[in-house]
């Protein structure tokens, strides 16, 4: 269970990095710059620990699965930027399939 908290830490730190890399303007800001620099170490560091029981493919899906979702709804609501319908659809489809993934895929470390 412990591996899979470390996880959803490496996907909160990811979410936090990415959102920073926008407001950091092409790293001509130092504040969020420095907070991409250790939030995608702190992210790639923890995926890492995951890696000693989940699965490579297995954590990578759920990481960037559901890093894709996080990230679009900080984006909505920080930036203003609203997916569309379709991109709706898209990102439901991307939470199935880590769900699916999770639930009936012999490839899953529980």
């Amino acid at each position: 269970m412990k591996n899979w908290l470390f996880l959803g830490i490496a996907i909160a730190c990811e979410v936090m990095a990415t959102s920073n890399l926008k407001l950091s303007e092409g790293f001509t800001k130092w504040v969020p710059s420095a907070l991409v620099i250790v939030g995608y170490a702190a992210a790639f560091y923890f995926l890492s620990l995951t890696l000693k029981t989940i699965p490579v493919g297995v954590a990578y899906a759920v990481w960037s699965g559901l890093g894709i979702v996080a990230i679009s709804i900080v984006a909505w609501f920080a930036f203003g930027q609203k997916p569309d319908f379709w991109g709706v659809v898209g990102m439901g489809l991307i939470i199935a399939g880590v769900v699916v993934l999770n639930t009936l895929s012999k490839t899953t470390a529980h």
